[in-house]
């Protein structure tokens, strides 16, 4: 389904509107689309005015979301981008008439086409010939390109990566020119561009996105071997997870990653080990939780995890039948040492898991520990 209802709306009311970006391109390699970006010759009040929902999402920009017969879309005027102080977002745009102005912008000639509701296109760069040669290729000059958004290399990268295609040879000779420039990215949006990357059709290109330097912010730079990566599961734990395996120095709070996630990457990546036995998982389980070693089984197709959940094992300490209250004669640290050499013995032996049985362990243990202090 698109969005015809508001371009109907727009043109009716006697300004041009177009679908424009990712979705004229997804829509022409029948891809599924989920953004409709319209364009527009109305002026942001203008569109404000005409819909009775709006939302002025990025209004200095020209930018208004339009809620209207169930959909949600981004409707930006035409426009000319500012001088680009910062590397990724102009100072200033200057709202124009003419749609071949606001598609000249664009970054790549892939994503500079504009699609009407009778899906009539309109192609100014050759991007359909791109598409048909699976090239990303800048709109112009790349090096103005870049320069005006050095988030554009990522960009150019992470395409390349979710549409199967190859970086056209002056582009990518731009980026390497340019490359310096995605220092000055904050990392939270180099993260944005890198999550996407490993969580394409061809993640191993993650690698790539670090021999050019474009992680360099990041604290991510040199070569490593991602092809690894297109085995784990299309999961951003997984993946992340994966690259951290793949190249050791990767930090993930340096991505700006979220904490819980860091740790849980970070933990993966301490307690890695291929072919587990079933009781190397309970010990995993009983030692990093059930998330942790979820994700380690996700990433090696292994079930384990899932059949010790469903079995019911005690793996962890709440699931002992006895507790510190069963043990007043131990204070502090001692009582969580007996716990845990309790829980020690029964990963290994899980008819033991008995209160009785429990107890009696205890007192053996308590006499061994006694004999061995005399």
């Amino acid at each position: 389904m698109r969005p015809d209802i508001i371009i109907q709306m727009l043109t009716q009311a006697g300004f041009e509107a177009y679908y424009v970006g990712g979705c004229v391109r997804d829509t022409l390699l029948l891809r599924s689309v989920h953004d409709w970006d319209i364009a527009t010759s109305a002026l942001p009040e203008q569109v404000t005015a005409l819909f009775a929902h709006t939302v002025p999402t990025g209004i200095r920009h020209g930018t208004v979301t339009v809620l209207e017969g169930g959909f949600s879309c981004e409707v930006t005027t035409y426009r000319l981008d500012g001088a680009y102080l910062d590397a990724r977002r102009p100072e200033s745009v200057r709202f124009v008439g003419d749609l071949r102005e606001d598609l000249a912008r664009r970054d790549f000639t892939v994503n500079a086409m504009a699609m009407d509701t009778e899906g009539s296109v309109t192609d100014l760069f050759g991007g359909r010939e791109d598409l048909s040669r699976r090239l990303i290729r800048c709109v112009g000059d790349p090096d103005r390109r870049f320069g005006e958004d050095a988030l554009r290399m990522l960009r150019a990268v992470r395409f390349s990566a979710q549409l199967g295609f190859s970086i056209e040879p002056e582009t990518y000779a731009a980026i390497l020119r340019c490359r310096d420039a995605c220092r000055k990215l904050s990392r939270e949006r180099v993260r944005d561009e890198a999550e996407k990357t490993l969580l394409s059709e061809d993640p191993a290109r993650f690698g790539e996105l670090m021999k050019l330097g474009l992680l360099a912010v990041c604290g991510l730079e040199g070569e490593a071997d991602f092809s690894r990566l297109s085995r784990v599961p299309c999961q951003p734990a997984a993946r992340w997870a994966a690259a951290k395996l793949c190249a050791p120095e990767l930090d993930p709070a340096q991505f700006r990653l979220p904490s819980a996630l860091s740790r849980l990457i970070d933990t993966c990546a301490e307690s890695w080990q291929e072919g587990r036995s079933t009781l190397d998982w309970k010990r995993l389980i009983a030692a990093q939780g059930w998330q942790a070693a979820e994700l380690q089984a996700a990433m090696q197709g292994s079930d384990e995890v899932e059949r010790i959940r469903r079995s019911g094992a005690c793996v962890r300490l709440d699931a002992l039948s006895v507790n510190g209250d069963d043990f007043p004669q131990y204070r502090g640290r001692e009582v969580g040492k007996l716990l845990h050499a309790l829980l020690a013995h029964v990963l290994e032996h899980p008819e033991d898991n008995t209160r009785t049985r429990l107890l009696a362990l205890a007192e053996r243990m308590d006499l061994e520990k006694t004999a061995n202090s005399c």
